[in-house]
């Protein structure tokens, strides 16, 4: 008997790693300053921790550090971005375009956007999850003013051809931004390089701890503005006001700086231990299905549909050892499938089998034979009990089936 839950849910959030806590516990107690306050030693004491910490995670992602604006978290990031280039380029146009399978958060703001009399395009996506560049060419229009698009996909770990984008993006004289809360500190993440503008990224996604987060704000060529959108004392360059988390920020930069020693052991570590746990049930396990390109996405998850199998009620088979997420999500007390899963075209039955597997940097050889077994007994357990799986087979084609609402 196990006496932890084994965690695979590494998308949802992070472990903070001890040495990030170690950093950070200093600045609860022994050193309480406010950042802002400049008229003693714990004040600037902070500011000098903030600023160390604004370094360090500048060096990850490779920009200067007075591009970097500590936020609550990339939510908080991508509703900064896209509202405050909304209100801050009115005068240009009111068009954005982003995809379906974005996050929420991106989702939920442009959706605010149009409300505030914005017009937003919707970019569907391939089967395997990327985008049709020739698509989003044909998208812009006069009043194009801001594309966001996730750099990697929350479900499926899908990676976007970001250079591609930015170089349509630089053509058409657009704004780029992009939700890189997936990527950041798990592979190289360069926004300059691609030519994102706008960046939004969380620290508990990168072994940091939650509630505080960065949005990048490129300040050369294009010298990027944005309306803000919390008023208080002009803290972060008059972008976002408020008291900065200096333990959560100190926490961060920990975190960042660990990610560019690290990430590229990991990131090998990983996705042999993501390959062993795939070809496992591909070669054990019937119809069993990998979601999202295979070729093009982050080294550490894979989202796969297990036909003729519940996810939710697989779950329930192991929950009790292993955290892992399913490929549908509770609204208003009915399960739907994953808009994402939708989105690559999988019917309402494979979106509802997916289960998301997102490893980390303690995720150990044996946690994945574990999950391995643990799943495929699930999978066995769940498809004996079965009527449809006992007629699928037997060769009934179950689309032919009529099914009675009795």
């Amino acid at each position: 008997m196990k006496n932890r839950v084994i965690y695979l849910d590494n998308n949802a959030t992070t472990p903070t790693d001890p040495r990030v806590v170690e950093a950070m516990l200093p600045y609860f107690y022994e050193i309480p300053g406010n950042a802002a306050s400049r008229n003693h030693p714990y004040g600037w004491q902070a500011e000098e921790a903030v600023d160390y910490a604004r370094e360090q995670i500048a060096q990850l992602i490779q920009v200067d550090p007075k591009e970097i604006i500590f936020t609550s978290g990339a939510t908080e990031s991508d509703n900064l971005a896209i509202k405050g280039v909304f209100e801050m380029y009115s005068s240009k146009g009111n068009h954005i375009i982003t995809t379906k399978v974005e996050h929420k958060a991106v989702l939920d703001s442009c959706k605010k956007v149009e409300k505030m009399g914005g017009e937003v395009t919707y970019l569907d996506v391939q089967n395997d999850g990327l985008i049709d560049l020739n698509e989003l060419e044909a998208a812009i229009t006069d009043k194009t003013i801001l594309i966001s698009i996730m750099w990697a996909n929350n479900e499926t770990g899908v990676i976007q051809p970001m250079k591609e984008i930015g170089d349509i993006c630089k053509k058409h004289g657009i704004l780029f931004m992009s939700d890189a809360t997936q990527a950041v500190g798990k592979i190289a993440v360069n926004p300059r390089e691609v030519g994102v503008h706008l960046m939004a990224f969380s620290a508990h996604k990168m072994y940091g701890p939650k509630g505080v987060g960065a949005l990048f704000v490129n300040r050369k060529n294009p010298r990027v503005k944005v309306t803000a959108q919390m008023d208080g004392g002009g803290h972060e360059r008059g972008m976002r006001s408020g008291t900065l988390n200096v333990p959560g920020i100190v926490g961060f930069g920990k975190a960042a700086e660990l990610s560019s020693k690290e990430m590229a052991t990991d990131a090998a570590r990983l996705s042999k231990l993501r390959d062993k746990l795939e070809a496992a049930f591909v070669s054990h396990l019937e119809e069993v299905y990998i979601n999202g390109n295979t070729e093009h996405r982050m080294p550490h998850v894979t989202n796969i549909s297990f036909k003729h199998v519940e996810g939710e009620g697989l779950m329930m088979t192991f929950n009790q050892e292993i955290a892992v997420s399913s490929g549908s999500a509770c609204t208003s007390a009915s399960l739907e499938p994953s808009y994402v899963l939708v989105a690559l075209g999988l019917g309402d039955d494979l979106a509802h089998s997916s289960l998301r597997f997102s490893l980390g940097r303690f995720t150990t050889d044996e946690d994945i034979d574990f999950a391995i077994k643990a799943v495929e007994e699930g999978v066995t357990h769940m498809r004996d009990l079965s009527p449809i799986w006992e007629m699928y087979k037997e060769g009934i084609d179950l689309s032919a089936v009529e099914w009675s609402e009795h």
